[in-house]
């Protein structure tokens, strides 16, 4: 985008890209609309498979909750790739999507969830062992399609097997990871990133009370609700989180925003769960200055376009 292409049509516009079941945007990213009209920025969510939008209209495009997008991720990737002012971009999209990104991070040297994996068509069985199991699809999102099981519970080593089938049959790839049990008292840690004037810089963080209560039985909604309240990040927490930020393919300065999910391993240092690029809740209602800074790490973006 140019500058000619600004100034002829005066305010930058700026699209939140969302899904069908939230075109009001969700409540988080409605706290942004006030920070962004203050900057002088049109601002207006739209859905990304509404095949009437012109995304070329938007000096930037942001993704916030496309959250219907892991049934159809070949169309997602596929549709991104079509929108140059995206954020964050398209590559880091096909990347972000499929977790099997985990593999690479943990290669880099980063630690994370002990994680195997089950290819559609690859036969597979509960492992002897007993202990708890997390199983949940490479591709997804809010937790869908995701549960915890107690190999000791011949019920649930039968239930597991079948989730597997189910991933199976529906050509997607199954992630076994143990279940790491300090996160019932602890949670899970979020530390949230948005763009600066020299890259990403660390913005707040929060708490997710533990939300694997049992067997996943099939389809809930959209999303799990979740227990969220605001935690101060520790030391040891963000030293993770910046080693995984270093390792992202292409660097950080083309991300808009990061999110780092962290939970304790075994011996309560901080492993990675996820790193979410893509369309991650930001939970910007939780912390003093946060839809403000999210608004600035936009228009930063957008000043780099001119």
């Amino acid at each position: 985008m140019t500058d000619h292409h600004q100034s002829t049509r005066g305010e930058p516009r700026v699209a939140l890209v969302t899904c069908t079941e939230l075109v009001e945007l969700d409540p988080d990213d409605r706290l942004v609309l006030h920070p962004l009209t203050a900057r002088g920025i049109a601002v207006e969510a739209a859905v990304w498979d509404d095949p009437d939008v012109d995304w070329s209209s938007y000096d930037l495009v942001v993704l916030r909750s496309p959250w219907d997008y892991a049934l159809r991720r070949d169309e997602f990737v596929a549709w991104a790739a079509t929108v140059p002012t995206l954020v964050n971009p398209a590559d880091v999209v096909r990347w972000n999507t499929d977790k099997r990104y985990l593999a690479e991070l943990s290669a880099a040297g980063v630690p994370t969830v002990p994680t195997s994996w089950v290819e559609p068509g690859e036969t597979w069985s509960p492992p002897a062992e007993t202990g708890e199991y997390v199983l949940k699809p490479s591709v997804s999102a809010g937790s869908q399609d995701t549960g915890r099981y107690d190999l000791a519970d011949p019920e649930h080593r039968d239930l597991a097997a079948a989730h597997v089938r189910r991933l199976s049959e529906a050509g997607r790839t199954t992630m076994v990871q143990p279940y790491l049990s300090a996160v019932d008292n602890e949670g899970e840690t979020a530390l949230l990133f948005l763009a600066g004037p020299d890259g990403l810089a660390y913005s707040h963080a929060i708490r997710k009370g533990p939300m694997l209560t049992g067997p996943d039985l099939g389809p809930d909604g959209l999303y799990k609700a979740e227990e969220i309240t605001s935690r101060t990040a520790r030391p040891e927490q963000l030293a993770v989180a910046e080693k995984t930020l270093a390792a992202v393919p292409g660097g950080t300065r083309q991300l808009l925003y990061a999110r780092v999910d962290l939970i304790p391993g075994p011996d309560g240092d901080p492993v990675l769960v996820e790193l979410e690029l893509t369309e991650p809740s930001l939970f910007i209602g939780y912390a003093d200055g946060a839809p403000d800074r999210l608004a600035t790490a936009i228009a930063t973006h957008l000043a780099r376009l001119v």
